[in-house]
């Protein structure tokens, strides 16, 4: 869980970064970058939730 949380506040870092790259710069780059890693941060959200679930059972 830890490790899980660690990779979302990564993930979360880089999307920021990116997104006000593409904000204040207008790099469209960076938007294509932060994009693909929205959709990791979804996945990771997903899983985070599974864990918390199962977790809360114990």
């Amino acid at each position: 869980m830890k490790e899980l949380v660690e990779k979302l506040s990564a993930l979360c870092a880089e999307f920021a970064k990116d997104a006000s790259a593409q904000v204040e710069n207008g790099n469209k780059a960076a938007g294509t970058r932060a994009r693909k890693v929205s959709l990791e941060i979804e996945k990771a959200m997903k899983e985070f939730r599974k864990v918390s679930i199962e977790e809360s059972k114990k």
